[in-house]
Order: structure tokens, then C-alpha cells, then sequence
């Protein structure tokens, strides 16, 4: 064989990306050390990873990326990895609830509570806890026990060149601890001694973490009350007998299941007997319930409202559409958005700024501040801050009376208050609820780089069959040449035209269903995008599409006729063979119910529009002025990379979006900033687009565009706080304000600043939630 007759090399499919489960991530630097970690593996392309759900999102670009490397690279920086499946089955409500990690941290308030308990009796008079060997032994407990774990990933941490949230919180605690261990031992050294700020300081840490995780479980709820549409057992029928209950996991295509009125679908199914109501608002949005009869498709999750149904399974459990809109959502939300790299790259290096300060804090007040301000080590000036001497055992500087004992508070306090976490958590949390929040409402988000593009949105370009219009055309006039009969001309259309996804194709299948034509077996069957379909049938090469596709040259009178037929708002398909043309073949589709007030409603959001169609004008323009689209917004007869080229120089000057349903959109779709899908559109359609509508109301689109806008103002608001906090905070614990107005930061407060400071994202996020529902 010749160099020119070798075959090209085939290119390989591209890997599936990897969604990992990571555990002991606990602030932005933490992200930054398991992103780098990851990049640095062979193989792997991208590295997302999420903190608040505790996920990393691989993306590979060979198959030289070894999983199981990867556990191993991130167990050495001390964080626990696992695969997470993507076609497992769904596991049971009760199992899912299980997996909620807030859950299993009822232990830590406990600790954290009987801590804070053994402290503030410690400094109560007459309970039998003031001496200090006590409080030496609780402090060495606290450290063994509930603190142990964060002194581990700490120095795990740090000894990776990675400090992260642990390495402060462990410095901290542990400083106090060997300060005050040291003036236990050696008393004639003068050391200060506060065994009570080791437990305080684990007290409040714990109790933040417990807080901060049940926050965290109210964001996943949006995303585990879709899981809960699918049940978790079915009535599987075999032959004459009664229906006898099985797991849902153990169905399998073929089967055949009961519905009773109450039930939900368990999996993705077409109804065989039985004619009922169907609500498929959890899954869609859709309000209005379905009238399911036989040969209906019915998804998992929808509700039987009326009557009983026989169903037979087309798609086992874990490859239903409940399934796959939830492993969507959790890629979704493994995806972070633009915004957040700010965020993880000053998270990355701060845990190395907060050390930096804290020991310059210690240093200057130690050799030099008390100096300078001598009236700070007054017990007066600080007796306003928490507690007060306990006999040989005080609270660190609440009476500091030598240099070292106030360098001491004022660095620990600097080690504790600092809060990278709120700047890890500030953008995925309220990513992670806006995407769960979608969910449920029927939108479904790529990633949080598909919110923060909505968001930003300036300019929306529609398709017009499928997407303006219902998708659901009928034969309006069949008009053959010649002596061929109406139902021959129909027969051959239907025929060409049964392999095709088009609207227009369904319109003619359905009209030779109704004529009881049987089709043809056609040959060498070919789809044109933008034009039509050809094959051949019983030796003959047939057409099916565009007049002018179909006959480059046609004759006045046919183009006559065909803009008579286009006058009511119709498309014209044409129907040759070699000999020439056969016939004219008018589909009417109607505009959705909600396109007009849709348009309305995303000009009142300040959006430039415009429809791009391959229809003929008559057609286009009637449809634009139905739906109040001014004639500068149409363009007409456009093929698909005319589509591409009109998106790629539209002038709008911000973030451009494309609405499409078909094959032929898939292009724009993928050129345009935000590809937006229908639910009713093709495989192909949702799997360009960026966001995917379900159900058959474009109202959708607003309502994903509304969402986006607020939880990007979330976002900002969040960072806003994240940031501003810590330049707030870091120079207040450090002491700035202690020579003029005494205002001084002990630790334990400092730890419960730094616990709020998480919260209160987690927080803020969770009011996205409300603010939706109130729009609907």
C-alpha cells in the first residue's frame, strides 16, 4: 500500500471526565493544594474542585491519568479521595440521607458544648474545677481527642508546603498549649499560663464546623428532594399473577410495571394500557399535567394523578431522566465559575500571609509595642475584655501582664480570626444552590461558568421550528403535479423523511399514519442540514426539503404557488426525483402559547433579540409580527454556518445566547457564549448547550436568566464579605486598635468571628433560594 492510500489515524473519543469525593477540605487553600495536586498528575487536563460539596470535577486528556495515582497523590497531602460512580444505581432515600456528612457531626456539638461547659466553670468560684491541674488535664484531652484531627491535617498540610485552615487553627491551639505547659512545669519562668484557651479555642472552632456543615446540607437540599421523586420500590407484573413489589435497581428494560393513582414513575417507561393524568411539574417545571394513554412517555419522578397504568420499562433506574439530570447537576456543581479564581488563588497564598503576620504581631508586641504603649499591659486597660484572672490560671490577656503574655494572645488570635474558608466557600455555595434550585424548577446549568455567562447575558437569538414554535406541525395542503395522487406524493415524503429528528419529518409521518399509507423502504437515506432529505425508493433518487434545494431553478408558477401557500404563515416543502418535481407539500406550526409574553418579559431585562431561521421570509415575518419581533430581528433561509457566522458577528458588545432544538443548531449553539435547549429538542441540541430548559414553556428561560443574575449578586456580596472581613478583622486581632481605644481580640472571640465569618455566606446564599421561589 502506498503512503497516499494509508488510512488517516482514527482520532480517539474523548475520556469520560472523573467526579472524586474528597473529605478534610476545609478553606480556599485547601482547593488550591488538591487543584494543583491534581495538575500536576499525567494526563489530566482540567481540575475543578468545589468546597462546599467536597467534589473535584477531572477532566482528562489521555488515558495516561491513572486513577488510582490520583487517590494516592491527594491521600499524601491528607485528604481522603474516592471515586464517585456515574452509573451505579441510585441508592435509597434512606442511603442518601445517610451520606449527608452534617449528620454524622452531632458528635462534635456535643464535644464542642461540654468544652465551653468545662471553660466557663473553670472560671467560676466553688465548683471544684479552678485548680489547675484540672484545667491542664481538660486541655490535654481537648487536644487528644476532638483536637487531635485538626492537628494532624494540619501539620499533614503544612509539611506539603500547603498550609491550610487546620495548619492556623492547630498553630494556634497548640501555642497556647505548649506556652501554658511550660509555665505548669517551670513556674519560676514567669511564663503565662491559660490552659483554657486550648479548650475555648476547640470549643467554638467545633461548634462553627457543626453549624457551618448544617448550612451546608440545607444548600444539597434542592438536589435531594429531586432524588426523592424517584421511589425507591416498584409493582412489577408477572404473567397472570398480582404485581409483586421489587426495587427499583432490579428493573430492567422489557419489564413491565403497575402505577397506581399516588404513585410515582419509578423509571422511564411508555404506558402499554391505561389512560390517566400525569404531574411532571417536579421534573419539568410544567405546571398543567399531562394526559398520558397508551404509547405516552412517561419519565421517572412524574406523579399519577387518576387512574391506574401498565407501563413497560424502557431505561433502567440509573439511566433514567431522573438519574441523569441528577449526575448533571453534580457535575454542574463541581464546575466552578471565572469568578471564583480570584478567590482560590488569594486563598492559596493566604494561610502564608496570616502566618507571616502573626509571627511579625508576635514579635513587634514582645520586643518593642509594650515600649512604646507601656499603659496595655494595665489590668484596667483590658478589664473589659473577657474574663479576668483565676488565681495562678488566667484567660490569655484578658490580664496580660508581661510582654509576652499580651505577643502571645495577640498572635494566636491572629492565627485563629483569619477565615480563608469564607473566601473558598463565598462562590461554590452559591453556585451550589442556584444549580440545585434550577433543578428543580426544570433548568439545568452546565456549571457554575454557565450561571456566571447567564448572568451576563446582553443579547438572546432564537431558532424558529421547535424553539418559537410548538415543534409540532401538521400537513396543512398537499398539492401534487401532474397524475400523481395526493396519498402517493405523501407517502413518498413520509418515507423519506421517517429517519429524520425534523419537526417537518414528524408532521409528514403523522399524516401518512392518518391517510394509512405504509412506507417505503428507502436506500441510501442522507439528511442535509438546512435542506432537507434525500435516498432512493425502488431505484428512484427522491428529494425531500426546500424548493430551492430541491429544484435550483424553478418556474414562476411554482414559485408562485408556493407564496401563496406561505401567505397563512405555512412552510413549503418540495418533493422531486430525477425526472423533476412531484409535488408541494404545506406544514403549519403553530407559535408556543408563551412566546409572545416571553419576549416581552427578556425585553424588560434590557436583551437585544433576533430569530434565525432556514425557513423561507413570508413564513419568518409572519411569525415575528405575532410575536412583536421588529423586522431588523429577523433573518431567514439561513443554513447552519450562515447561523454560526451571523453569532460570531453579531454586534452585540456583552455575553451573546442562542436558543435552538435541532440538529442543525447544535453549531450555533456551540458558538454562541450560552447555548440554550429546549427540552423537547434533540439529544445532540442538549448535549451543545450550555443550559437546558425542560419541558415545553420558554417562560423557563427568564426564569434561569433571573436566577443567574441573583446568584451572581450572591457571589459578589459573598466575596465582598469574605475579603472585607479578614482586612477588617486581621488588623484588629493583631492590635491596631489597642493603644487608643483599648479594644482587644482574645482568641476564643476570635474563633467565633472566624466561625460566623463561614456561616454567614452559607447564609446569605441560602436566602437565593426564597428570592427564587418568590418569582415563580
Amino acid at each position: 500500500m502506498s503512503p497516499l492510500q494509508e488510512p488517516l489515524p482514527l482520532e480517539p473519543l474523548p475520556l469520560e471526565p472523573l467526579l472524586l469525593e474528597i473529605e478534610g477540605m476545609k478553606c480556599g487553600g485547601c482547593v488550591r493544594a488538591v487543584e494543583q495536586r491534581l495538575l500536576d498528575q499525567p494526563g489530566v487536563r482540567q481540575a475543578s474542585v468545589n468546597l462546599l460539596t467536597r467534589t473535584a470535577w477531572v477532566d482528562l486528556a489521555s488515558a495516561e491519568a491513572d486513577q488510582a495515582a490520583l487517590l494516592a497523590a491527594l491521600a499524601g497531602l491528607g485528604f481522603e479521595a474516592r471515586l464517585r460512580p456515574s452509573d451505579g444505581a441510585l441508592s435509597s432515600r434512606r442511603e442518601r440521607l445517610q451520606t449527608q456528612t452534617w449528620w454524622q457531626h452531632w458528635r462534635q456539638l456535643v464535644v464542642a458544648l461540654v468544652l465551653l461547659l468545662v471553660s466557663g466553670l473553670g472560671h467560676l468560684p466553688g465548683t471544684g474545677l479552678d485548680a489547675l491541674w484540672i484545667h491542664a488535664l481538660v486541655a490535654t484531652l481537648a487536644l487528644a481527642g476532638p483536637g487531635r484531627s485538626i492537628l494532624v491535617r494540619g501539620v499533614q498540610a503544612a509539611l506539603a508546603g500547603l498550609p491550610s485552615m487546620d495548619t492556623l487553627v492547630g498553630l494556634g491551639v497548640l501555642s497556647a498549649y505548649l506556652a501554658s505547659l511550660v509555665a505548669f512545669l517551670w513556674p519560676q519562668g514567669g511564663w503565662p499560663c491559660f490552659f483554657n484557651e486550648p479548650v475555648m479555642l476547640l470549643g467554638f472552632v467545633l461548634l462553627g464546623r457543626f453549624l457551618e456543615e448544617r448550612a451546608r446540607f440545607r444548600t444539597g437540599r434542592a438536589l435531594e428532594e429531586l432524588a426523592e421523586l424517584q421511589p425507591d420500590t416498584a409493582l412489577l407484573l408477572l404473567g397472570e399473577g398480582p404485581p409483586r413489589p421489587v426495587r427499583v435497581g432490579g428493573l430492567r428494560p422489557g419489564d413491565r410495571v403497575q402505577l397506581l393513582p399516588g404513585d410515582r414513575v419509578p423509571v422511564d417507561g411508555v404506558v402499554l394500557e391505561g389512560a390517566s393524568a400525569v404531574d411532571v411539574s417536579g421534573l419539568t417545571g410544567e405546571p398543567l399535567p399531562l394526559q398520558a394513554v397508551a404509547g405516552s412517555e412517561l419519565a421517572a419522578g412524574s406523579l399519577n394523578l387518576e387512574a391506574p397504568l401498565v407501563l413497560e420499562v424502557r431505561r433502567r433506574g440509573a439511566d433514567s431522566a431522573i438519574a441523569r439530570i441528577i449526575h448533571l447537576v453534580e457535575r454542574a456543581q463541581a464546575r466552578k465559575a471565572p469568578i471564583q479564581g480570584l478567590a482560590d488563588r488569594v486563598a492559596g497564598r493566604f494561610t502564608l500571609v496570616v502566618l507571616a503576620l502573626a509571627v511579625a504581631t508576635l514579635l513587634f508586641w514582645w520586643l518593642l509595642g509594650t515600649q512604646l504603649w507601656p499603659q496595655v499591659l494595665s489590668p484596667a486597660h483590658a478589664s473589659g475584655v473577657m474574663g479576668g484572672h483565676h488565681g495562678s490560671h488566667g484567660v490569655l490577656g484578658a490580664g496580660a501582664d508581661t510582654p509576652f503574655a499580651l505577643a502571645m494572645q495577640l498572635a494566636i488570635a491572629v492565627l485563629v480570626v483569619a477565615c480563608p474558608c469564607a473566601l473558598g466557600l463565598a462562590t461554590p455555595v452559591a453556585i451550589t444552590v442556584a444549580t440545585g434550585r434550577a433543578a428543580r424548577a426544570g433548568l439545568l446549568f452546565r456549571g457554575g461558568d454557565a450561571i456566571e455567562t447567564a448572568a451576563g447575558i446582553e443579547a438572546l437569538l432564537f431558532d424558529k421550528t421547535g424553539t418559537l414554535t410548538l415543534g409540532r406541525p401538521l400537513v396543512a395542503a398537499v398539492e401534487p403535479l401532474g397524475d400523481l395522487p395526493p396519498d402517493r406524493l405523501v407517502q413518498l415524503a413520509a418515507s423519506l423523511e421517517a429517519g429524520s429528528r425534523h419537526p417537518f419529518g414528524f408532521a409528514l409521518l403523522q399524516e401518512a399514519q392518518r391517510r394509512g399509507l405504509e412506507l417505503l423502504e428507502v436506500v441510501e437515506g442522507h439528511s442535509v442540514a438546512g435542506q432537507g432529505v434525500s435516498g432512493c425508493i425502488a431505484d428512484h433518487s427522491l428529494r425531500v426539503g426546500r424548493l430551492a434545494w430541491v429544484d435550483p431553478c424553478p418556474t414562476p408558477e411554482l414559485l408562485a404557488r408556493q407564496a401563496l401557500l406561505e401567505c397563512h404563515g405555512a412552510s413549503v416543502l418540495a418533493v422531486a426525483d430525477q425526472q423533476g418535481l412531484l409535488g408541494l407539500v404545506a406544514v403549519d406550526d403553530q407559535p408556543r402559547p408563551d412566546a409572545a409574553s416571553v419576549l416581552e418579559a427578556l425585553r424588560g431585562l434590557g436583551l437585544q433579540l433576533g430569530l434565525l431561521s432556514g425557513d423561507r421570509r413570508e413564513p419568518v415575518q409572519q411569525l415575528g409580527a405575532r410575536l412583536g419581533l421588529a423586522p431588523a430581528e429577523l433573518a431567514w433561509e439561513l443554513r447552519p454556518e450562515q447561523k454560526l457566522e451571523r453569532i460570531l458577528q453579531h454586534p452585540a458588545r456583552g455575553a451573546l445566547a442562542m436558543v435552538g432544538d435541532g440538529i442543525n443548531d447544535a453549531p450555533a449553539l456551540a458558538a454562541a457564549d450560552l447555548g440554550i435547549a429546549v427540552g423537547t429538542g434533540t439529544q445532540i441540541a442538549q448535549d451543545t448547550a450550555d443550559l437546558v430548559v425542560m419541558g415545553d414553556r420558554l417562560e423557563g428561560i427568564v426564569r434561569a436568566l433571573l436566577l443567574a443574575r441573583r446568584a451572581m449578586a450572591k457571589v459578589r456580596q459573598n466575596l465582598a464579605w469574605a475579603f472585607g472581613y479578614n482586612l477588617i478583622v486581621l488588623p484588629l486581632a493583631a492590635g491596631v486598635l489597642l493603644p487608643g481605644f483599648g479594644v482587644l481580640l482574645t482568641p476564643p472571640l476570635a474563633a467565633l468571628l472566624m466561625a460566623l465569618s463561614s456561616i454567614t455566606v452559607v447564609v446569605n446564599a441560602l436566602l437565593l433560594q426564597d428570592g427564587f421561589s418568590d418569582s415563580r
